[in-house]
């Protein structure tokens, strides 16, 4: 029975260390993809952000409309930002 168990701790730990192998190879690869991943912006995160930016500012300007109206004055825009 030991002769046995002796016979397959070799090709156990093979595909063991085979696993660990490839794990060490990939992880630069994997790591970089993940870096340039944080860095850079996709063309629908840009999308995204510029639709909240117009959504805030469509925002305040309604609040600034409605304040001037209550206030009996022009509204200002330029609270607003650009």
């Amino acid at each position: 029975m030991r002769i046995f168990i002796a016979a397959l701790l070799p090709l156990a730990l093979a595909g063991c260390l085979a696993k660990t192998a490839v794990d060490i190879v990939t992880l630069p690869v994997k790591a970089a993809s993940g870096a340039v991943d944080a860095v850079t912006t996709s063309q629908s995160e840009a999308d995204e952000k510029l639709g909240r930016k117009i959504r805030k500012r469509d925002e305040c300007i309604g609040k600034e409309q409605r304040r001037a109206k209550r206030e009996a004055r022009d509204p200002d825009l330029t609270r607003c930002g650009n």
